[in-house]
């Protein structure tokens, strides 16, 4: 009799072990891996989906079934002590099974299935569709009484994730790269890319004082000189003023009417080739922009503000660049914008967006307020900074290094410890002179 009850004890434990790999497993198998898996055609994975998509009956399941086979573990166990020791082996008992159930039963299980979840998911996926098909009208009941039970506590109610859905990719992304399994330039690409929504036209538009554009009055020896000494392929062309855009130069168009006039640029006329310009707004997102330059078939858009002044100039290279960093071709002038110095310390030019820094030095300084690293340190200080003024904000101190006119050109950036910047706090509102 005693073996027949030490082996259904050992039968409970077993089947307890199964229930804590099986939870951990199922709890921690990655979605994702198992969508793939069945587009794959793996039909265990199709079941995993199943279950995890009926998670709240599944827990049900895993814990009736793990309390069950304990508890008729221990008590036959307690059965067998206490024939054999009497009333003290109650005491046997509760400490012989305490340590078989959390050695053999919870923790050797779990840490088998938290080591492989995915492969440990498929294995045990068709015998817990199989429990949870048994255990259902008792699962139901359950069921039943727990939300009975969270309703009357105030409880029921949607689970809200904190985190988007993009915020949950971006976090999965980054810890991947932080464990190694992603390079820097991939986790970059992938975070341009769930950035584009959030981004807008103005955040990665050329401004127009960066702008390239040609008088369309010039003489046409002239123009043709100026366009031929750009390394750009499509230039704005303005009447009367600047900002009387009247239609874009395409360098092929040029070359095209070159020939045909057989070499004499006087005899062209540039206005009769010019495409019409296209405007865009400032703030539109640039996931929009992006569709759009696929439906139009072009590749170059002016950028107007909300008074239909033109504020800059975005192509789709721009947007491009958002995802897989700068793309440089043979005609590009290489500017250094981000120059490492051997101190630890950067120098930035002024008008490096943000987000090139940021990309560049692995860095986190805030873009809402201000695109580039000029506009953050003006709305920082509150005022136009003269040169050598330095200021302390968000773990970094911020010299300005050159300034024309109303310009920052140039600024020196060196880490700083947090401490530092909370003594510095107050001082940096008003800028210290060096």
């Amino acid at each position: 009799m005693d073996w027949l009850g030490f082996t259904i004890v050992v039968l409970c434990l077993l089947v307890s072990a199964f229930f804590a790999a099986s939870e951990t497993a199922l709890t921690g198998a990655s979605r994702a891996s198992m969508l793939r898996l069945s587009k794959q055609g793996n039909r265990d994975a199709d079941v995993v989906s199943d279950l995890l998509d009926m998670r709240e009956r599944l827990i049900g399941a895993l814990l009736l079934g793990n309390n069950i086979a304990n508890i008729g573990a221990s008590a036959l166990a307690t059965a067998i002590f206490t024939s054999w020791f009497g009333d003290v082996g109650v005491l046997y008992a509760t400490g012989v099974m305490t340590a078989l159930v959390v050695i053999f039963a919870e923790v050797l299980p779990k840490t088998i299935a938290i080591n492989a979840p995915d492969r440990m998911a498929l294995a045990v996926a068709r015998p817990m569709r199989l429990t949870m098909y048994v255990l259902g009208p008792l699962l139901r009941i359950v069921e039943v009484i727990v939300r009975l039970l969270m309703r009357l506590f105030g409880l029921a109610g949607e689970h809200q994730a904190i985190l988007s859905p993009t915020e949950r990719l971006r976090g999965a992304v980054d810890l991947l790269h932080h464990e190694g399994k992603f390079e820097k330039q991939d986790r970059d690409m992938l975070g341009g890319l769930l950035d584009l929504r959030e981004l807008q036209v103005s955040d990665v538009m050329i401004h127009r004082t960066e702008m390239m554009m040609i008088n369309a009055d010039l003489p046409p020896e002239e123009l043709v000189r100026e366009v031929l000494a750009t390394e750009y392929t499509r230039i704005p062309l303005w009447r009367e003023k600047p900002e009387n855009i009247i239609g874009v130069l395409h360098a092929k168009d040029l070359l095209r009417a070159i020939r045909a006039s057989d070499g004499d640029t006087s005899r062209i006329d540039v206005s009769t080739i010019a495409l019409p310009p296209w405007f865009v707004p400032e703030m539109r997102p640039v996931s929009e922009q992006l569709k759009a330059f696929r439906r139009r078939k072009t590749h170059f858009a002016l950028v107007v503000d909300e008074y239909g002044e033109v504020e800059g100039l975005v192509t789709l290279e721009d947007i491009l660049e958002e995802i897989v960093g700068d793309i440089s071709d043979e005609h590009d002038v290489v500017v250094a914008g981000v120059r490492a110095q051997p101190d630890g310390s950067v120098v930035v030019d002024g008008s490096v967006p943000i987000r090139d820094l940021n990309r560049a030095m692995d860095w986190h300084l805030p873009d809402e307020e201000a695109t580039t690293v000029a506009g953050l340190v003006i709305h920082e200080a509150r005022s136009i900074p003269d040169r050598g003024q330095s200021f302390t904000f968000h773990g970094f101190r911020f010299r300005v290094l050159r300034r024309e006119r109303n310009r920052i050109t140039a600024l020196r950036i060196s880490p700083v410890p947090r401490e530092a910047e909370l003594e510095e706090a107050k001082p940096r509102r008003a800028g210290t002179s060096f």
